[in-house]
């Protein structure tokens, strides 16, 4: 008898976590999808809405202090962001989680410039499905995810897809 109720348990419990990452995984936003509009505040105190950006692309990177692959890539970004911020590309990088102080230091030290997005209590995290970290999407001028990557890049790999969601009418001025 206790070994049946055991065994239900465990059932009980796969079965909840199967479907718990059923559900999660159909919340993932991919390649074609709009990109769900959000409201947040920059570390700086401004307020950033994603849907003022439409007519430009939108390079969204989710990110964190803690995070090795995130910390290499960020010169890379705004290397890169220095190259589009003019031509029809702008950077919103989307802190996760972490308290001011820690993003302050952090973007200091990294000499960052483009908006930082505090993403305090993680909602936008789930909006947009996001596991672990750093993701990116690649969003056009028309508000639609083009593509939405899953790992660390190289500043080639940053300016490639800068390039791929830059507006046809800026494209002449870019190298």
């Amino acid at each position: 008898m206790m070994r049946a109720g055991v065994l239900s348990f465990f059932a009980l419990l796969v079965g909840f976590v199967l479907y718990q990452n059923f559900t999660k995984d159909s919340a993932v936003i991919q390649a074609g999808d709009k990109a769900p509009d959000f409201t947040l505040k920059t570390l700086s105190g401004e307020t950033i809405q994603l849907s003022n950006y439409e007519g430009q692309g939108v390079f969204l990177n989710f990110w964190a202090t803690y995070c090795k692959p995130c910390e290499k890539e960020m010169p890379y970004i705004e290397s890169q962001y220095q190259q589009f911020k003019d031509k029809g590309v702008k950077v919103l990088a989307v802190d996760v989680g972490e308290n001011e102080v820690t993003v302050s230091s952090f973007v200091e030290r990294k000499g960052m410039t483009f908006p930082i997005l505090m993403d305090r209590g993680e909602q936008l995290l789930e909006a947009y499905g996001i596991g672990p970290i750093p993701v990116t999407f690649l969003i056009d001028k028309n508000g639609k995810v083009v593509d939405r990557i899953t790992a660390g890049m190289t500043e080639q790999e940053i300016h490639d897809y800068m390039k791929r969601i830059q507006p046809e009418k800026w494209r002449d001025t870019n190298g």
